[in-house]
Protein backbone atom coordinates (compact mmCIF):
# COMPACT_ATOMS: atom_id res chain seq x y z
CA UNK A 1 0.00 0.00 0.00
CA UNK A 2 1.25 3.61 -0.85
CA UNK A 3 1.04 6.61 0.90
CA UNK A 4 -1.40 8.34 0.33
CA UNK A 5 -0.75 12.20 -1.40
CA UNK A 6 -1.46 14.18 1.02
CA UNK A 7 0.84 12.53 3.88
CA UNK A 8 4.36 14.22 5.08
CA UNK A 9 6.59 12.32 3.33
CA UNK A 10 4.93 13.30 -0.22
CA UNK A 11 4.83 16.87 0.63
CA UNK A 12 8.56 16.62 1.50
CA UNK A 13 9.20 15.18 -2.24
CA UNK A 14 7.25 17.58 -3.39
CA UNK A 15 8.98 19.95 -2.23
CA UNK A 16 12.29 18.72 -2.60
CA UNK A 17 11.75 18.41 -6.79
CA UNK A 18 10.78 21.92 -6.51
CA UNK A 19 14.05 23.58 -5.42
CA UNK A 20 16.71 24.08 -7.72
CA UNK A 21 19.67 22.08 -8.66
CA UNK A 22 22.11 24.00 -6.04
CA UNK A 23 19.62 23.59 -3.23
CA UNK A 24 18.79 19.86 -4.18
CA UNK A 25 22.79 19.34 -3.73
CA UNK A 26 23.17 21.48 -0.53
CA UNK A 27 20.54 19.17 0.65
CA UNK A 28 22.10 16.11 -0.85
CA UNK A 29 25.51 16.81 1.18
CA UNK A 30 23.48 18.02 4.32
CA UNK A 31 22.28 14.20 4.27
CA UNK A 32 25.46 12.51 3.51
CA UNK A 33 27.24 14.42 6.33
CA UNK A 34 24.59 13.50 9.23
CA UNK A 35 24.45 9.65 7.64
CA UNK A 36 28.32 9.93 7.97
CA UNK A 37 28.17 11.33 11.64
CA UNK A 38 25.16 8.36 12.25
CA UNK A 39 27.28 5.40 11.13
CA UNK A 40 30.78 7.39 12.81
CA UNK A 41 28.40 6.74 16.06
CA UNK A 42 27.24 3.35 15.70
CA UNK A 43 29.91 1.42 13.87
CA UNK A 44 32.77 0.69 15.78
CA UNK A 45 34.99 -1.87 13.35
CA UNK A 46 35.05 0.07 9.78
CA UNK A 47 35.86 -2.59 7.60
CA UNK A 48 32.25 -4.16 8.32
CA UNK A 49 31.17 -1.72 6.00
CA UNK A 50 33.15 -2.89 3.30
CA UNK A 51 31.04 -6.24 4.16
CA UNK A 52 28.02 -4.74 4.44
CA UNK A 53 28.96 -2.80 1.06
CA UNK A 54 29.47 -6.32 -0.95
CA UNK A 55 26.79 -7.86 1.12
CA UNK A 56 23.96 -5.37 -0.68
CA UNK A 57 25.63 -5.76 -3.98
CA UNK A 58 24.87 -9.44 -3.60
CA UNK A 59 21.69 -8.58 -2.63
CA UNK A 60 20.96 -6.48 -5.81
CA UNK A 61 22.90 -9.31 -8.04
CA UNK A 62 20.03 -11.85 -6.20
CA UNK A 63 17.42 -9.57 -7.38
CA UNK A 64 18.66 -9.93 -11.16
CA UNK A 65 18.83 -13.40 -10.98
CA UNK A 66 15.35 -13.59 -9.49
CA UNK A 67 14.38 -11.26 -12.55
CA UNK A 68 15.93 -13.30 -15.16
CA UNK A 69 14.88 -16.66 -13.84
CA UNK A 70 11.28 -16.55 -13.12
CA UNK A 71 10.11 -13.58 -15.36
CA UNK A 72 12.54 -14.66 -18.38
CA UNK A 73 13.30 -11.15 -19.85
CA UNK A 74 16.19 -8.96 -19.36
CA UNK A 75 14.96 -5.82 -20.73
CA UNK A 76 15.82 -2.84 -19.00
CA UNK A 77 19.04 -4.09 -18.07
CA UNK A 78 22.30 -2.62 -19.41
CA UNK A 79 25.18 -5.69 -20.26
CA UNK A 80 27.63 -2.79 -20.92
CA UNK A 81 27.10 -2.37 -16.93
CA UNK A 82 27.03 -6.14 -16.12
CA UNK A 83 30.50 -6.96 -18.57
CA UNK A 84 31.94 -3.69 -16.97
CA UNK A 85 31.14 -5.23 -12.95
CA UNK A 86 32.63 -8.64 -14.03
CA UNK A 87 35.65 -6.90 -15.35
CA UNK A 88 35.89 -4.81 -12.09
CA UNK A 89 35.55 -8.01 -10.17
CA UNK A 90 37.94 -9.95 -12.02
CA UNK A 91 40.94 -7.46 -11.53
CA UNK A 92 40.22 -7.30 -7.66
CA UNK A 93 40.35 -11.13 -7.67
CA UNK A 94 43.06 -10.97 -9.54
CA UNK A 95 44.73 -9.13 -7.22
CA UNK A 96 44.94 -11.57 -4.33
CA UNK A 97 47.66 -13.58 -5.20
CA UNK A 98 50.15 -10.58 -3.84
CA UNK A 99 47.20 -9.07 -0.83
CA UNK A 100 45.86 -11.81 0.67
CA UNK A 101 42.91 -13.82 0.50
CA UNK A 102 39.79 -13.05 2.89
CA UNK A 103 36.12 -12.47 3.26
CA UNK A 104 36.26 -9.90 0.66
CA UNK A 105 37.82 -11.65 -2.14
CA UNK A 106 35.37 -14.32 -1.30
CA UNK A 107 32.38 -11.89 -1.66
CA UNK A 108 34.20 -10.66 -4.90
CA UNK A 109 33.91 -14.28 -6.38
CA UNK A 110 30.66 -14.86 -5.69
CA UNK A 111 29.26 -11.89 -7.07
CA UNK A 112 32.01 -12.46 -10.11
CA UNK A 113 30.09 -15.89 -10.89
CA UNK A 114 26.56 -14.57 -10.06
CA UNK A 115 27.72 -11.40 -12.24
CA UNK A 116 28.88 -14.08 -15.13
CA UNK A 117 25.58 -15.98 -14.96
CA UNK A 118 23.90 -12.92 -15.30
CA UNK A 119 25.99 -11.96 -18.23
CA UNK A 120 25.36 -15.43 -20.26
CA UNK A 121 21.32 -15.30 -19.57
CA UNK A 122 21.93 -11.77 -21.13
CA UNK A 123 23.86 -12.99 -24.58
CA UNK A 124 22.32 -16.49 -24.95
CA UNK A 125 19.50 -17.32 -23.56
CA UNK A 126 16.94 -13.82 -23.43
CA UNK A 127 19.05 -11.68 -25.89
CA UNK A 128 15.95 -11.54 -27.81
CA UNK A 129 14.22 -9.66 -24.87
CA UNK A 130 17.44 -7.13 -24.30
CA UNK A 131 17.57 -3.43 -25.58
CA UNK A 132 19.98 -3.61 -27.30
CA UNK A 133 19.01 -0.45 -29.07
CA UNK A 134 19.10 1.23 -25.73
CA UNK A 135 22.27 0.44 -24.28
CA UNK A 136 25.01 1.59 -27.21
CA UNK A 137 27.51 3.13 -24.68
CA UNK A 138 31.38 2.47 -26.04
CA UNK A 139 33.16 0.92 -23.51
CA UNK A 140 36.60 2.69 -24.37
CA UNK A 141 35.24 5.87 -23.75
CA UNK A 142 34.77 4.59 -19.80
CA UNK A 143 37.87 2.15 -20.17
CA UNK A 144 40.80 4.28 -21.48
CA UNK A 145 40.37 6.85 -18.68
CA UNK A 146 40.77 4.43 -16.30
CA UNK A 147 43.59 2.69 -17.58
CA UNK A 148 45.50 5.99 -18.10
CA UNK A 149 44.28 6.87 -14.22
CA UNK A 150 45.81 3.69 -12.86
CA UNK A 151 48.52 3.71 -14.47
CA UNK A 152 49.80 6.70 -12.59
CA UNK A 153 47.95 7.10 -9.60
CA UNK A 154 47.61 3.89 -7.58
CA UNK A 155 48.46 2.77 -4.09
CA UNK A 156 51.99 3.18 -2.96
CA UNK A 157 52.74 0.04 -1.79
CA UNK A 158 55.48 -2.95 -1.67
CA UNK A 159 52.74 -5.22 -3.91
CA UNK A 160 54.19 -5.48 -7.72
CA UNK A 161 53.48 -2.94 -9.82
CA UNK A 162 51.04 -4.64 -12.14
CA UNK A 163 49.32 -5.39 -8.99
CA UNK A 164 48.88 -1.72 -8.05
CA UNK A 165 47.81 -0.91 -11.35
CA UNK A 166 44.89 -3.34 -11.49
CA UNK A 167 43.51 -2.63 -8.14
CA UNK A 168 43.62 0.91 -9.33
CA UNK A 169 42.06 0.33 -12.11
CA UNK A 170 38.80 -1.52 -10.80
CA UNK A 171 38.43 1.74 -8.26
CA UNK A 172 38.56 3.72 -11.27
CA UNK A 173 35.91 1.79 -13.14
CA UNK A 174 33.49 0.77 -10.44
CA UNK A 175 32.96 4.72 -9.83
CA UNK A 176 31.79 4.83 -13.07
CA UNK A 177 30.73 1.06 -14.41
CA UNK A 178 26.97 2.35 -13.55
CA UNK A 179 26.48 4.93 -16.42
CA UNK A 180 25.47 2.60 -19.18
CA UNK A 181 22.65 1.27 -17.10
CA UNK A 182 21.78 5.12 -15.91
CA UNK A 183 22.13 6.32 -19.21
CA UNK A 184 19.89 3.32 -21.00
CA UNK A 185 17.06 4.07 -18.09
CA UNK A 186 16.71 7.63 -18.80
CA UNK A 187 15.98 6.78 -22.52
CA UNK A 188 13.25 4.52 -21.25
CA UNK A 189 12.24 6.88 -18.38
CA UNK A 190 9.85 3.69 -16.54
CA UNK A 191 11.89 1.42 -14.36
CA UNK A 192 10.14 -2.10 -13.69
CA UNK A 193 10.59 -3.00 -9.95
CA UNK A 194 13.55 -5.65 -10.03
CA UNK A 195 15.68 -3.23 -12.32
CA UNK A 196 15.10 -0.31 -10.08
CA UNK A 197 16.10 -2.31 -6.62
CA UNK A 198 19.07 -3.52 -8.23
CA UNK A 199 20.31 0.29 -9.15
CA UNK A 200 19.05 1.06 -5.94
CA UNK A 201 21.22 -1.58 -3.95
CA UNK A 202 23.93 -0.56 -6.31
CA UNK A 203 23.61 3.66 -5.05
CA UNK A 204 24.08 2.15 -1.17
CA UNK A 205 26.67 -0.14 -1.60
CA UNK A 206 28.91 3.18 -3.22
CA UNK A 207 27.35 4.97 -0.43
CA UNK A 208 29.55 2.63 2.61
CA UNK A 209 32.49 2.43 0.37
CA UNK A 210 32.45 6.56 0.30
CA UNK A 211 31.61 6.90 4.13
CA UNK A 212 34.33 4.15 4.85
CA UNK A 213 37.12 6.03 3.49
CA UNK A 214 35.93 9.71 4.06
CA UNK A 215 35.61 8.65 8.17
CA UNK A 216 39.20 7.23 7.82
CA UNK A 217 40.40 9.36 6.60
CA UNK A 218 38.71 12.24 8.98
CA UNK A 219 40.26 10.15 12.01
CA UNK A 220 43.45 10.26 10.30
CA UNK A 221 43.52 13.68 8.90
CA UNK A 222 47.01 14.32 9.45
CA UNK A 223 48.95 11.13 8.37
CA UNK A 224 46.71 12.02 4.95
CA UNK A 225 47.89 15.51 4.79
CA UNK A 226 51.41 14.62 4.98
CA UNK A 227 51.02 12.52 2.32
CA UNK A 228 49.26 14.58 -0.01
CA UNK A 229 52.28 16.91 0.41
CA UNK A 230 54.60 15.00 -0.93
CA UNK A 231 52.11 14.52 -3.81
CA UNK A 232 50.57 11.18 -2.83
CA UNK A 233 47.26 11.26 -4.25
CA UNK A 234 46.09 7.26 -3.99
CA UNK A 235 43.58 7.87 -1.00
CA UNK A 236 41.91 11.35 -2.09
CA UNK A 237 41.43 9.44 -5.68
CA UNK A 238 39.39 6.82 -4.05
CA UNK A 239 37.57 9.19 -2.43
CA UNK A 240 36.10 10.92 -5.29
CA UNK A 241 36.14 7.60 -6.66
CA UNK A 242 33.18 6.56 -4.16
CA UNK A 243 31.87 10.09 -3.82
CA UNK A 244 31.43 10.41 -7.42
CA UNK A 245 29.54 6.75 -8.07
CA UNK A 246 27.49 7.93 -4.86
CA UNK A 247 26.62 11.22 -6.22
CA UNK A 248 25.62 9.85 -9.93
CA UNK A 249 23.10 7.24 -7.91
CA UNK A 250 21.65 10.03 -5.81
CA UNK A 251 18.95 11.22 -7.95
CA UNK A 252 18.23 7.86 -8.99
CA UNK A 253 17.90 6.71 -5.22
CA UNK A 254 15.42 9.88 -5.03
CA UNK A 255 13.37 8.93 -7.69
CA UNK A 256 13.34 5.17 -6.13
CA UNK A 257 12.46 6.08 -2.74
CA UNK A 258 9.83 8.73 -4.22
CA UNK A 259 8.01 5.56 -5.82
CA UNK A 260 8.27 3.54 -3.18
CA UNK A 261 6.91 5.72 -0.98
CA UNK A 262 3.98 6.85 -2.95
CA UNK A 263 3.38 2.98 -3.91
CA UNK A 264 4.41 2.77 -7.13
CA UNK A 265 5.80 -0.50 -9.01
CA UNK A 266 7.26 1.48 -11.70
CA UNK A 267 10.25 3.98 -11.25
CA UNK A 268 9.77 7.20 -13.43
CA UNK A 269 12.33 9.43 -13.86
CA UNK A 270 12.35 12.51 -15.72
CA UNK A 271 14.54 12.52 -19.31
CA UNK A 272 18.23 14.80 -19.45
Amino acid sequence: MGMKKGSAANTLFAWVQRQSMKVKILLALTAMVFSLAAIKSCVTNYNNLFVARESIHAVGIAVLIYKLATLKTCSGLSLQTQELTALVLAARISCCVDIGFDIHTFLDIAAFVSTAWVIYMMRYKLYVTYNEHLDKTPKSYLLIPCVIMAAFIHPDSSIPLSTKIRWAFAVYLEAILVLPQLWMMQKTQMIETYTALYVFALGVTRFFGAAYWIIRVYESSEAYLFLLGRGYFWVPMVIVSETVQTFILADFCYYYVKSVVSGNLLVRVPRV
